[in-house]
């Protein structure tokens, strides 16, 4: 299934910050610039995202075959029975999904976290449930270890099931390890394609905070974001933005649309999730498209000098 090298995620915009309105208006530009895959989970907004989305999507008429639809779930509520990957809940928290989303199915659907609590094997028996009822085409992971992934795959393969075909990771200039180091056996072993999240590193990499400075209607200016901010608002991430400031500069591209075309170079990854409040900011991810190309192998080594990130390769023994 093909997905969109960009898409949208529902993530802290829909029903924190939009309502059905505005969030139409956000999937139209993303539609016009050639996106196809949209995002969401059942924990975004307690379900709202969900909502949103679904009347966003009614209201502006799509063809649903022409969409990717996705959706997470593991944390779906406060009883006992509400949250994790146990069966009950795959199956539960798939319905109350589709009916939030008010869809017959979503194309991805994906374990939110991995659940310590509930044996791979039943959780890769309820994801093939779903995909067997048709609620789901496609089940995938997101932030499972590579020994989680690869559990999931040998259960399937004994079981002559389907095994997990995505994974959602975040991954940016400061989050690397999982997708180039610990994932590198996967994607040749299994197949599996990225869906990356936070390729700004929520808002980081856009260049625009400061430890004095975050501006009013910022994702960090919001109370349940605040302890977030306190974390990644150091001297040291800072310092670095400002060293890769004058990188994108030299290419004549705001910070961001060279952050998120970082991402998107690596061959690895099959869709970078992007999120926006504003059709503007929209349009202006989307322009990332445009500088890949830029990111030559010299641009790639001062971007590298300027961060100190990459991982080291795993330990080879002779």
């Amino acid at each position: 299934m093909r997905v969109s090298t960009l898409s949208y995620g529902a993530w802290v915009s829909f029903g924190n910050q939009l309502g059905v309105k505005d969030a139409a208006g956000i999937l139209s530009a993303c539609r016009d610039a050639g996106v196809n895959f949209f995002d969401n989970a059942e924990v975004y907004a307690d379900g709202k995202a969900e909502e949103i989305m679904g009347a966003a999507i009614k209201q502006l008429g799509w063809k649903r075959g022409d969409l990717v639809i996705s959706t997470k779930l593991f944390w779906g509520g406060s009883g006992p029975n509400d949250k994790g990957l146990s069966r009950k809940h795959i199956i539960e928290g798939t319905k109350a999904s589709l009916k939030r989303l008010d869809m017959d199915y979503v194309d991805l659907i994906y374990c939110h976290r991995p659940d310590v609590n509930t044996p791979i094997e039943e959780t890769v028996r309820a994801m093939n449930w779903v995909i067997d009822h048709g609620y789901a085409y496609y089940w995938g992971t997101s932030e499972w270890s590579a020994q989680q992934i690869t559990e999931a795959w040998e259960v399937a393969n004994r079981l002559d099931m389907v095994g997990p075909a995505m994974e959602q990771p975040e991954y940016n200039m400061f989050a690397r390890n999982k997708v180039e180091s610990e994932y590198a056996p996967l994607y040749k072993n299994y197949g599996i394609g990225l869906t990356t999240w936070s390729p700004l590193a929520s808002g980081v990499l856009t260049g625009k905070y400061s430890k004095d400075h975050i501006p009013e209607g910022s994702r960090f200016a919001l109370e349940n974001y605040k302890n977030l901010a306190n974390k990644s608002l150091v001297d040291e991430t800072l310092n670095k933005v400002e060293g890769l400031k004058s990188i994108a500069s030299e290419l004549n591209v705001p910070l961001a649309q060279m952050a998120i075309a970082w991402v998107a170079k690596n061959p690895n990854v099959s869709s970078v999730i992007t999120g926006a409040t504003k059709e503007h900011q929209v349009i202006e991810n989307m322009k990332s498209l445009e500088v890949i190309p830029k990111l030559t192998p010299e641009v790639m080594e001062k971007i590298e000098n300027v961060i100190k990130t990459k991982p080291e390769p795993p330990r080879a023994y002779r």
